[in-house]
């Protein structure tokens, strides 16, 4: 068995409440506009959103993070936190990632996953993001960059995925179609992740900024973003 196997399953579960559920990222803009309408096109959204942001910018982020801890580069720490909240478009981007970091920080804290050192690092970061927030519990669970993304990838498509099934609405065996067909792809992202150099990082999703941009002022919504 796999030494992290149960850690990486804990920290990638529904069951630690940092409030995922209540953020459809934009999603339910897409709803709204006509853009995604059933199962297929539910699929085509948030492949590529994967494939324009997440992939290509949080998912690498997110390894430097883990590395960066793990290794106690703290003022790294800082910096990719800033960096990360910068590329927030719209705000409810940024409060999603804020409240879901102190979430994830409070998780910690409570638990004693982590010692006090890292738990001074955490205090630091104004907002707390969340990939730093995972990353930080991550590392302090001892899982390295590639499980850690592995979870995160994971806990990420399961919250579109069941924001789809409640907002289109699709039945929960095409949900779990919908994981089953975009989960096979997790790894090769995750490696390409671990990869992809700094310099070719990047997150740009106009499409997706102006959704959730649109999103603020939706008149009929069930999710906070």
């Amino acid at each position: 068995m796999t030494p992290h196997l149960i850690p990486l399953l804990h920290l990638a579960s529904p069951q630690i409440l940092v409030g995922g559920f209540a953020w459809s990222q934009g999603l339910e803009s897409a709803v709204e506009a006509g853009l995604v309408t059933d199962g297929a096109s539910a699929g085509i959204w948030i492949a590529g959103v994967l494939n324009a942001s997440l992939g290509r910018f949080e998912a690498p982020l997110l390894a430097n993070l883990v590395d960066a801890r793990h290794e106690g580069r703290d003022r790294e720490v800082e910096c990719l936190n800033g960096r990360f909240a910068a590329s927030r478009e719209t705000a409810e981007l940024l409060d999603e990632t804020a409240r879901m970091g102190r979430a994830l920080g409070i998780w910690l804290r409570d638990l004693g996953v982590t010692g006090e050192a890292q738990l001074r690092v955490l205090d630091r970061l104004a907002p707390l993001t969340y990939p730093s927030a995972f990353g930080c519990a991550a590392a302090a669970l001892g899982l390295g960059p590639g499980d850690a993304l592995t979870a995160y990838l994971w806990a990420w498509l399961e919250n579109q995925v069941m924001a789809t099934v409640k907002l289109v609405p699709l039945g929960q065996t095409a949900g779990q179609r919908l994981l089953l067909d975009l989960g096979a792809g997790l790894p090769a992202w995750a490696q390409l992740a671990l990869e992809l150099p700094e310099s070719q990082w990047s997150g740009l999703a106009p499409g997706l900024a102006i959704l959730s941009s649109r999103h603020e002022t939706q008149y009929s919504r069930l999710f906070r973003s």
